[in-house]
């Protein structure tokens, strides 16, 4: 049953739990030094073990990629279709602007843009297979123009293998968990070094991505999904709705709603329950409700804006755009009655790959951002680089840098 609460249980029930983050990286040290010492070989030996791998090697043939997708069903594959078009122009907005302006006269100053090298997307296919979040990785760093796009996915369905072929991705391989992370960080024979590794996974990913972040660049560490729900009114049945399509992910999952009105907590618990009784995920989704959620009741919208920012939520909702202004810290918001989380899931266009755990509070979700490099450029001409000059050689003098100061006085005093 959903918890009605009053603000002061709060605290209690918005402090996260803590992930057991180090017991994992306990757990997957060893396998991380396995494979950087022994590679393919140790690759092998834990995608047997623990991915159930069959065939010679770790990469998908490119003839198994265009077989499934050949296979697809046209209902799923329209779906692929319309969902990737919003998303790729959602990334080709995010993609930044080269230029160089001359900002005083004879300085000009700017940057280019350049796409990384490679880079590696964990696909989830456990509970859940995920297509979708090959869709919400590899498109983004298509419109990048990154030159090569790895997928590792331990136990890929015919979607997930489809959906690379649509996609046109070649770099294509069937391993998972911790040791995935290792060969795309260290390189192997078969599996290329990458630049960034991106996507969801298990707390072993979770901390082997952690682990790794100073050998390879990561997204963000990740923890249990959550979604924060503010609301003064509104249809029961859907603030339901929406609490449920985030429990179902995990028993770790939380659903919190903000509200200012007992009527409508009352309405949405019991309305809780009536889905559970027919939600097929309803196993997983009850553990979530039961042990993570709740309705919690404050005095104002203000003050549920106020808790919102504190909690920083992978997903925020909020009834309408006046409330916008006041949000500093959130994953991604969900304005209105007609814009469900599960839209951003799959098809509305931005990325569901979104910081969790208060990480919202530094950074933004994945975009087209994270798969390219802003390098700066600067050129100076004489007469600006002798304006400078008395600028650069006093701070770098400053800083007992003597060399720094005559590197420019060399240039100008003749």
């Amino acid at each position: 049953m959903l918890r009605i609460v009053p603000l002061t249980e709060a605290g209690r029930l918005l402090k996260r739990r803590a992930a057991r983050l180090a017991e994992a990286e306990q757990t997957v040290r060893p396998i991380l030094d396995a494979v950087r010492k022994r590679g393919d070989k140790a690759l092998l030996e834990y995608a047997r073990k623990f991915d159930g791998l069959t065939r010679r090697n770790v990469r998908v043939p490119q003839r198994e990629l265009e077989t499934a997708a050949a296979a697809l069903a046209s209902e799923f594959r329209c779906a692929v279709e319309a969902a990737s078009a919003n998303i790729r122009a959602v990334a080709r907005l995010q993609m930044p602007r080269e230029h160089v302006t001359e900002i005083a006269p004879g300085l000009r100053v700017g940057q280019i843009v350049r796409p990384l090298a490679a880079v590696a997307a964990y696909i989830p296919s456990g509970r859940y297979p995920l297509p979708s979040t090959l869709l919400m990785t590899a498109i983004p760093a298509q419109v990048a123009g990154v030159g090569r796009i790895c997928v590792a996915s331990p136990r890929p369905v015919r979607e997930i293998l489809g959906t690379a072929g649509v996609l046109g991705l070649s770099d294509v391989f069937q391993v998972g968990g911790a040791h995935a992370i290792a060969a795309f960080a260290y390189g192997t024979r078969t599996v290329p070094r990458v630049d960034r590794i991106v996507g969801p996974g298990s707390m072993y990913v979770t901390a082997a991505k952690k682990l790794l972040a100073g050998e390879v660049g990561i997204d963000f560490v990740a923890g249990p999904t959550e979604i924060l729900i503010i609301a003064a009114s509104g249809d029961a049945r859907v603030i339901a709705a929406d609490m449920l399509a985030q429990a179902e992910h995990d028993v770790e999952a939380s659903a919190i709603l903000l509200t200012t009105s007992k009527r409508l907590a009352a309405a949405v618990a019991k309305q809780v329950e009536a889905q559970l009784a027919v939600l097929p995920t309803a196993a997983v989704a009850r553990k979530a409700i039961a042990k993570n959620s709740a309705a919690i009741l404050v005095r104002s919208l203000d003050e549920a804006v106020e808790l919102a920012n504190r909690f920083a939520p992978e997903h925020l909702s909020i009834p309408d755009e006046s409330l916008l202004p006041g949000i500093t810290s959130a994953g991604g918001v969900f304005v209105g009655p007609h814009s469900p989380e599960a839209a951003g899931d799959y098809a509305s266009g931005p990325n569901h790959v979104l910081p969790t755990s208060g990480a919202a509070r530094t950074r933004a979700g994945l975009s087209a951002l994270d798969f390219v490099k802003i390098i700066s450029v600067q050129q100076l001409d004489a007469a600006a680089l002798a304006r400078l000059a008395p600028a650069i050689t006093t701070l770098a003098r400053a800083e007992g840098l003597e060399a720094h100061a005559r590197s420019v006085e060399v240039r100008t005093n003749g």
